[in-house]
Protein backbone atom coordinates (compact mmCIF):
# COMPACT_ATOMS: atom_id res chain seq x y z
CA UNK A 1 0.00 0.00 0.00
CA UNK A 2 0.99 3.02 -0.29
CA UNK A 3 -0.42 7.05 -0.05
CA UNK A 4 -1.18 9.37 -2.90
CA UNK A 5 0.66 11.94 -1.48
CA UNK A 6 4.01 9.74 -1.62
CA UNK A 7 3.28 9.06 -5.54
CA UNK A 8 1.42 12.03 -6.52
CA UNK A 9 1.77 15.67 -6.31
CA UNK A 10 -1.77 16.93 -5.21
CA UNK A 11 -2.67 20.15 -7.38
CA UNK A 12 -6.06 22.20 -6.91
CA UNK A 13 -7.17 24.97 -9.22
CA UNK A 14 -9.18 28.45 -9.11
CA UNK A 15 -11.97 30.90 -10.98
CA UNK A 16 -10.55 33.77 -12.94
CA UNK A 17 -12.90 37.05 -11.65
CA UNK A 18 -16.03 36.64 -13.42
CA UNK A 19 -16.51 40.65 -13.79
CA UNK A 20 -13.31 40.67 -15.78
CA UNK A 21 -13.71 40.24 -19.60
CA UNK A 22 -10.32 40.06 -20.32
CA UNK A 23 -9.90 37.06 -18.26
CA UNK A 24 -12.74 35.07 -20.37
CA UNK A 25 -13.15 33.60 -23.68
CA UNK A 26 -9.67 32.96 -24.42
CA UNK A 27 -7.79 29.86 -25.45
CA UNK A 28 -6.72 28.35 -22.51
CA UNK A 29 -9.02 25.03 -21.02
CA UNK A 30 -10.46 25.47 -18.25
CA UNK A 31 -12.82 22.52 -16.67
CA UNK A 32 -15.08 22.51 -13.69
CA UNK A 33 -16.55 19.17 -12.08
CA UNK A 34 -20.19 19.77 -13.99
CA UNK A 35 -18.09 18.27 -17.24
CA UNK A 36 -17.36 15.23 -16.02
CA UNK A 37 -19.53 12.27 -15.81
CA UNK A 38 -19.90 8.69 -14.67
CA UNK A 39 -18.46 7.75 -18.18
CA UNK A 40 -15.40 10.38 -18.33
CA UNK A 41 -12.27 8.82 -19.35
CA UNK A 42 -10.30 10.90 -21.18
CA UNK A 43 -10.59 14.94 -21.68
CA UNK A 44 -9.63 17.03 -24.54
CA UNK A 45 -11.53 20.47 -24.02
CA UNK A 46 -14.22 22.02 -22.11
CA UNK A 47 -17.13 24.21 -21.92
CA UNK A 48 -15.70 27.24 -21.11
CA UNK A 49 -12.47 28.79 -21.85
CA UNK A 50 -10.22 31.49 -20.17
CA UNK A 51 -7.28 33.63 -21.44
CA UNK A 52 -3.85 33.05 -20.77
CA UNK A 53 -4.03 36.75 -18.70
CA UNK A 54 -6.71 35.34 -17.04
CA UNK A 55 -4.52 32.27 -16.08
CA UNK A 56 -1.61 33.82 -15.19
CA UNK A 57 -3.55 37.04 -12.68
CA UNK A 58 -5.67 33.89 -10.86
CA UNK A 59 -2.13 32.09 -10.15
CA UNK A 60 -3.59 28.63 -12.39
CA UNK A 61 -0.98 26.74 -13.54
CA UNK A 62 -1.59 23.99 -16.36
CA UNK A 63 -2.09 20.48 -15.72
CA UNK A 64 -0.08 18.52 -17.44
CA UNK A 65 -1.62 15.98 -19.95
CA UNK A 66 -1.97 12.36 -18.01
CA UNK A 67 -3.08 14.19 -14.62
CA UNK A 68 -5.80 12.69 -12.82
CA UNK A 69 -8.53 14.90 -12.38
CA UNK A 70 -10.75 14.35 -9.04
CA UNK A 71 -13.73 16.40 -7.99
CA UNK A 72 -13.50 17.62 -4.72
CA UNK A 73 -17.00 18.36 -4.13
CA UNK A 74 -20.11 19.39 -5.89
CA UNK A 75 -19.57 15.95 -6.13
CA UNK A 76 -16.52 14.82 -4.73
CA UNK A 77 -15.43 11.69 -6.84
CA UNK A 78 -16.01 12.15 -10.67
CA UNK A 79 -12.74 11.52 -11.92
CA UNK A 80 -11.08 11.37 -15.59
CA UNK A 81 -7.72 12.09 -17.10
CA UNK A 82 -6.24 15.29 -19.24
CA UNK A 83 -5.82 13.92 -22.57
CA UNK A 84 -3.86 17.64 -22.84
CA UNK A 85 -2.58 20.23 -20.97
CA UNK A 86 -5.54 22.68 -19.35
CA UNK A 87 -6.57 24.47 -15.88
CA UNK A 88 -9.41 23.41 -13.76
CA UNK A 89 -11.48 25.76 -10.91
CA UNK A 90 -11.33 25.10 -7.71
CA UNK A 91 -13.56 22.08 -7.24
CA UNK A 92 -10.84 19.73 -8.26
CA UNK A 93 -8.02 17.76 -6.14
CA UNK A 94 -5.95 16.61 -8.99
CA UNK A 95 -3.13 14.19 -9.00
CA UNK A 96 -0.04 14.33 -11.10
CA UNK A 97 1.61 11.22 -10.82
CA UNK A 98 5.40 10.00 -10.58
CA UNK A 99 7.05 7.24 -12.07
CA UNK A 100 5.76 4.80 -9.48
CA UNK A 101 1.75 4.72 -10.49
CA UNK A 102 0.19 4.55 -14.15
CA UNK A 103 -2.11 7.19 -14.63
CA UNK A 104 -5.12 4.49 -15.61
CA UNK A 105 -4.91 2.16 -12.96
CA UNK A 106 -5.37 5.48 -10.53
CA UNK A 107 -8.40 6.46 -12.66
CA UNK A 108 -9.77 3.04 -11.99
CA UNK A 109 -9.06 3.28 -8.36
CA UNK A 110 -10.72 6.16 -7.82
CA UNK A 111 -13.46 5.05 -9.74
CA UNK A 112 -13.63 2.06 -7.16
CA UNK A 113 -13.85 4.39 -4.39
CA UNK A 114 -16.97 6.86 -4.76
CA UNK A 115 -18.57 6.08 -1.87
CA UNK A 116 -15.70 5.55 0.22
CA UNK A 117 -14.51 9.61 -1.35
CA UNK A 118 -17.70 10.66 -0.17
CA UNK A 119 -17.30 9.60 3.48
CA UNK A 120 -14.38 11.40 3.53
CA UNK A 121 -16.00 14.73 2.97
CA UNK A 122 -15.77 17.37 5.49
CA UNK A 123 -18.19 20.86 6.11
CA UNK A 124 -21.21 21.58 7.10
CA UNK A 125 -22.75 24.02 3.60
CA UNK A 126 -21.40 21.73 1.70
CA UNK A 127 -19.19 18.30 1.95
CA UNK A 128 -15.66 18.79 0.20
CA UNK A 129 -12.61 16.41 0.91
CA UNK A 130 -9.60 18.42 1.17
CA UNK A 131 -5.36 18.05 -0.34
CA UNK A 132 -4.54 16.34 2.98
CA UNK A 133 -7.52 14.29 2.89
CA UNK A 134 -6.45 13.26 -0.75
CA UNK A 135 -2.56 12.53 0.51
CA UNK A 136 -3.23 10.55 2.85
CA UNK A 137 -5.60 7.62 0.62
CA UNK A 138 -3.69 4.67 0.40
CA UNK A 139 -3.74 2.42 -2.74
CA UNK A 140 -2.67 -0.86 -3.73
CA UNK A 141 0.73 -0.92 -5.50
CA UNK A 142 1.89 -3.35 -7.26
CA UNK A 143 4.71 -3.01 -9.55
CA UNK A 144 4.54 -0.67 -13.00
CA UNK A 145 3.37 -4.07 -15.16
CA UNK A 146 1.35 -5.39 -13.62
CA UNK A 147 -0.52 -1.69 -13.16
CA UNK A 148 -0.64 -2.25 -16.73
CA UNK A 149 -2.27 -5.49 -17.04
CA UNK A 150 -5.00 -4.85 -14.90
CA UNK A 151 -6.04 -1.52 -16.47
CA UNK A 152 -6.11 -3.91 -19.71
CA UNK A 153 -8.23 -6.21 -18.54
CA UNK A 154 -10.03 -3.32 -17.04
CA UNK A 155 -10.39 -1.35 -20.08
CA UNK A 156 -11.46 -4.38 -21.85
CA UNK A 157 -14.42 -5.16 -19.53
CA UNK A 158 -15.14 -0.97 -19.94
CA UNK A 159 -15.27 -0.87 -23.71
CA UNK A 160 -17.79 -4.04 -23.95
CA UNK A 161 -19.94 -1.65 -21.47
CA UNK A 162 -19.94 0.76 -23.43
CA UNK A 163 -20.66 -1.33 -26.72
CA UNK A 164 -23.47 -2.32 -25.20
CA UNK A 165 -24.64 0.81 -24.08
CA UNK A 166 -24.19 1.88 -27.58
CA UNK A 167 -26.28 -1.10 -29.18
CA UNK A 168 -29.34 0.09 -26.61
CA UNK A 169 -28.99 3.68 -27.80
CA UNK A 170 -28.97 2.29 -31.65
CA UNK A 171 -32.21 0.56 -31.01
CA UNK A 172 -33.70 3.47 -29.07
CA UNK A 173 -32.78 5.20 -31.76
CA UNK A 174 -34.32 2.73 -34.51
CA UNK A 175 -37.68 2.97 -33.23
CA UNK A 176 -37.66 6.83 -33.41
CA UNK A 177 -36.65 6.79 -36.83
CA UNK A 178 -39.20 3.98 -37.54
CA UNK A 179 -41.96 6.67 -35.75
CA UNK A 180 -40.97 9.24 -38.21
CA UNK A 181 -40.68 6.87 -41.22
CA UNK A 182 -44.76 6.39 -40.76
CA UNK A 183 -46.21 9.33 -39.08
CA UNK A 184 -43.59 11.88 -39.78
CA UNK A 185 -43.18 15.22 -38.13
CA UNK A 186 -46.00 15.45 -35.56
CA UNK A 187 -45.72 19.14 -35.42
CA UNK A 188 -45.73 19.79 -38.65
CA UNK A 189 -48.26 16.19 -39.70
CA UNK A 190 -47.17 16.03 -42.94
CA UNK A 191 -50.04 12.57 -43.50
CA UNK A 192 -53.00 15.00 -42.06
CA UNK A 193 -54.04 12.48 -39.65
CA UNK A 194 -56.43 13.96 -37.00
CA UNK A 195 -55.49 15.36 -34.25
CA UNK A 196 -57.44 15.35 -31.07
CA UNK A 197 -57.72 16.10 -27.31
CA UNK A 198 -56.06 13.63 -25.05
CA UNK A 199 -59.30 13.60 -23.01
CA UNK A 200 -61.39 12.48 -25.47
CA UNK A 201 -59.92 9.05 -25.91
CA UNK A 202 -59.68 8.08 -22.48
CA UNK A 203 -61.29 5.51 -20.82
CA UNK A 204 -59.90 6.15 -17.27
CA UNK A 205 -59.81 10.25 -16.51
CA UNK A 206 -56.30 11.73 -14.71
CA UNK A 207 -56.00 10.55 -11.61
CA UNK A 208 -53.62 11.95 -9.02
CA UNK A 209 -51.72 9.28 -6.94
CA UNK A 210 -51.72 7.97 -3.27
CA UNK A 211 -49.78 10.20 -0.24
CA UNK A 212 -48.42 8.15 2.05
CA UNK A 213 -45.80 9.89 5.17
CA UNK A 214 -42.37 8.26 5.18
CA UNK A 215 -43.28 6.33 8.55
CA UNK A 216 -45.96 4.05 6.07
CA UNK A 217 -42.77 2.66 3.84
CA UNK A 218 -41.48 -0.60 4.94
CA UNK A 219 -37.77 -2.28 4.37
CA UNK A 220 -39.12 -5.91 4.22
CA UNK A 221 -41.14 -7.50 1.15
CA UNK A 222 -44.20 -7.89 2.62
CA UNK A 223 -45.85 -3.93 1.84
CA UNK A 224 -46.97 -3.04 -1.33
CA UNK A 225 -44.63 -1.44 -4.23
CA UNK A 226 -45.41 2.01 -5.23
CA UNK A 227 -44.17 3.75 -8.71
CA UNK A 228 -42.85 6.50 -8.06
CA UNK A 229 -41.57 9.46 -10.41
CA UNK A 230 -37.89 7.91 -10.50
CA UNK A 231 -39.02 5.01 -10.73
CA UNK A 232 -39.33 5.38 -15.06
CA UNK A 233 -37.63 6.87 -17.79
CA UNK A 234 -38.35 7.08 -21.77
CA UNK A 235 -41.99 5.52 -21.38
CA UNK A 236 -41.33 2.34 -19.31
CA UNK A 237 -40.47 1.07 -16.05
CA UNK A 238 -37.00 0.83 -15.03
CA UNK A 239 -37.79 -2.11 -12.67
CA UNK A 240 -40.73 -3.43 -10.82
CA UNK A 241 -38.93 -5.40 -8.44
CA UNK A 242 -36.94 -2.55 -6.98
CA UNK A 243 -39.60 -0.52 -6.29
CA UNK A 244 -40.47 1.07 -2.42
CA UNK A 245 -43.12 -0.35 -0.65
CA UNK A 246 -45.19 0.84 1.82
CA UNK A 247 -48.49 -0.55 3.86
CA UNK A 248 -51.45 -0.04 2.22
CA UNK A 249 -55.45 -0.08 3.76
CA UNK A 250 -57.42 -2.36 1.00
CA UNK A 251 -59.48 1.03 0.07
CA UNK A 252 -56.28 3.06 -0.86
CA UNK A 253 -55.15 -0.32 -3.00
CA UNK A 254 -58.46 -0.69 -4.68
CA UNK A 255 -58.07 3.03 -5.27
CA UNK A 256 -54.63 3.75 -6.71
CA UNK A 257 -53.57 0.10 -8.02
CA UNK A 258 -52.61 0.24 -11.35
CA UNK A 259 -53.52 -2.11 -14.36
CA UNK A 260 -51.67 -3.24 -17.39
CA UNK A 261 -51.82 -0.25 -19.83
CA UNK A 262 -52.38 2.17 -17.79
CA UNK A 263 -50.40 5.23 -18.66
CA UNK A 264 -48.99 7.06 -15.62
CA UNK A 265 -47.24 10.81 -16.24
CA UNK A 266 -45.70 13.49 -13.58
CA UNK A 267 -47.90 16.35 -12.61
CA UNK A 268 -44.97 17.87 -9.95
CA UNK A 269 -41.55 17.51 -10.72
CA UNK A 270 -38.58 20.41 -12.05
CA UNK A 271 -39.37 21.75 -14.78
CA UNK A 272 -37.09 19.55 -17.15
CA UNK A 273 -38.74 16.22 -16.07
CA UNK A 274 -42.45 17.90 -15.90
CA UNK A 275 -44.60 15.17 -17.87
CA UNK A 276 -42.61 12.56 -18.26
CA UNK A 277 -44.75 9.32 -18.62
CA UNK A 278 -44.20 5.27 -19.08
CA UNK A 279 -47.24 2.32 -19.64
CA UNK A 280 -47.64 0.25 -17.47
CA UNK A 281 -46.45 -2.85 -18.72
CA UNK A 282 -45.32 -6.20 -16.95
CA UNK A 283 -46.95 -5.89 -13.62
CA UNK A 284 -45.93 -8.40 -11.29
CA UNK A 285 -47.87 -7.95 -8.16
CA UNK A 286 -50.53 -5.45 -7.02
CA UNK A 287 -48.75 -2.06 -7.33
CA UNK A 288 -50.21 1.40 -6.46
CA UNK A 289 -48.63 4.83 -7.86
CA UNK A 290 -47.40 8.04 -5.61
CA UNK A 291 -48.87 11.69 -5.91
CA UNK A 292 -46.62 13.06 -7.93
CA UNK A 293 -47.93 11.65 -10.67
CA UNK A 294 -51.04 11.00 -12.61
CA UNK A 295 -52.55 7.86 -14.46
CA UNK A 296 -55.42 7.48 -16.73
CA UNK A 297 -56.03 4.74 -19.08
CA UNK A 298 -57.25 5.15 -23.08
CA UNK A 299 -59.57 3.33 -25.30
CA UNK A 300 -57.96 0.82 -27.09
CA UNK A 301 -60.65 0.48 -29.86
CA UNK A 302 -59.60 3.83 -30.81
CA UNK A 303 -55.70 4.16 -29.67
CA UNK A 304 -52.62 2.10 -29.07
CA UNK A 305 -51.09 3.04 -26.15
CA UNK A 306 -47.32 2.02 -27.03
CA UNK A 307 -48.06 4.65 -30.02
CA UNK A 308 -49.64 7.03 -27.49
CA UNK A 309 -46.93 6.78 -25.58
CA UNK A 310 -44.12 7.35 -27.23
CA UNK A 311 -46.34 10.46 -28.93
CA UNK A 312 -46.30 12.15 -25.13
CA UNK A 313 -42.57 11.58 -25.04
CA UNK A 314 -41.93 13.50 -27.49
CA UNK A 315 -41.04 17.35 -27.59
CA UNK A 316 -44.20 17.87 -29.45
CA UNK A 317 -45.89 17.35 -26.23
CA UNK A 318 -43.34 18.62 -23.85
CA UNK A 319 -43.83 22.43 -25.56
CA UNK A 320 -47.22 22.12 -25.07
CA UNK A 321 -46.48 20.97 -21.42
CA UNK A 322 -44.30 23.84 -21.23
CA UNK A 323 -47.33 26.34 -22.44
CA UNK A 324 -49.45 24.88 -19.67
CA UNK A 325 -46.79 24.45 -16.37
CA UNK A 326 -47.45 26.27 -13.26
CA UNK A 327 -44.06 27.22 -12.60
CA UNK A 328 -42.71 27.31 -8.52
CA UNK A 329 -39.30 27.34 -7.01
CA UNK A 330 -37.69 24.94 -8.36
CA UNK A 331 -40.69 23.02 -9.63
CA UNK A 332 -43.48 23.11 -11.77
CA UNK A 333 -47.09 21.42 -12.07
CA UNK A 334 -49.94 20.50 -14.29
CA UNK A 335 -52.80 19.65 -13.56
CA UNK A 336 -55.75 17.16 -14.44
CA UNK A 337 -57.24 19.07 -16.93
CA UNK A 338 -53.89 20.23 -18.92
CA UNK A 339 -53.37 16.24 -19.68
CA UNK A 340 -56.69 15.97 -21.05
CA UNK A 341 -56.16 19.27 -23.22
CA UNK A 342 -53.30 17.76 -24.82
CA UNK A 343 -53.48 17.96 -28.35
CA UNK A 344 -52.74 14.33 -29.81
CA UNK A 345 -52.03 13.04 -33.20
CA UNK A 346 -54.36 10.13 -33.89
CA UNK A 347 -53.63 8.04 -37.04
CA UNK A 348 -55.53 4.90 -38.26
CA UNK A 349 -55.09 2.42 -35.50
CA UNK A 350 -53.58 -0.63 -37.93
CA UNK A 351 -50.88 1.69 -38.04
CA UNK A 352 -50.65 2.25 -34.62
CA UNK A 353 -50.50 -1.61 -33.58
CA UNK A 354 -48.42 -1.91 -36.43
CA UNK A 355 -45.74 0.49 -35.03
CA UNK A 356 -46.66 -1.31 -31.55
CA UNK A 357 -45.69 -4.39 -32.93
CA UNK A 358 -42.28 -2.69 -34.27
CA UNK A 359 -41.76 -2.20 -31.01
CA UNK A 360 -41.99 -5.35 -29.18
CA UNK A 361 -39.65 -6.83 -31.10
CA UNK A 362 -37.52 -4.05 -30.89
CA UNK A 363 -37.75 -4.23 -27.12
CA UNK A 364 -36.72 -8.07 -27.04
CA UNK A 365 -33.40 -7.35 -28.54
CA UNK A 366 -33.21 -4.80 -26.13
CA UNK A 367 -33.88 -7.12 -23.51
CA UNK A 368 -30.91 -9.63 -24.60
CA UNK A 369 -28.48 -6.35 -24.71
CA UNK A 370 -29.60 -5.21 -21.68
CA UNK A 371 -28.71 -8.93 -20.22
CA UNK A 372 -25.69 -8.69 -21.51
CA UNK A 373 -24.95 -5.27 -20.34
CA UNK A 374 -25.79 -6.32 -16.45
CA UNK A 375 -23.42 -9.68 -16.46
CA UNK A 376 -20.80 -7.40 -17.87
CA UNK A 377 -21.44 -4.44 -15.70
CA UNK A 378 -21.42 -7.61 -13.07
CA UNK A 379 -18.11 -8.89 -13.89
CA UNK A 380 -16.47 -5.36 -13.92
CA UNK A 381 -17.66 -4.36 -10.36
CA UNK A 382 -16.04 -7.85 -9.33
CA UNK A 383 -12.75 -7.02 -11.10
CA UNK A 384 -12.88 -3.28 -9.61
CA UNK A 385 -13.54 -5.51 -5.86
CA UNK A 386 -10.67 -7.85 -6.88
CA UNK A 387 -8.02 -5.15 -7.49
CA UNK A 388 -9.14 -2.38 -5.18
CA UNK A 389 -11.45 -4.17 -2.79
Amino acid sequence: MAKLGDICTVVSGSTPKTGVAEYWDGTVKWITPAELNEDSFYITDSVRHITEDGKEKTGLSYLPKGTVILSSRAPIGKTAIAGCEMCCNQGFKNLICSDAVYNEYLYFFLKSKTNYLNSLGRGATFKEISKSIVEKIEIPLPNIEKQHQIVKELKATRNLIAHRKQQLTKLDELIKARFVEMFGDLVENPKQFPCVLLGSIMTVMPQNGLYKPQSAYVQDKFGTPILRIDGFYNGKVTDFNNLKRLCCTDFEKERYLLVENDIVINRVNSIEYLGKCARISGLQEDTVFESNMMRFHLDDSKVNSTYITTVLCSQYIYRQILTRAKKAVNQASINQGDVQSLNVVVPPLSLQNQFADFVAEVDKSKVEVQKALDQTQLLFDSLMQQYFG
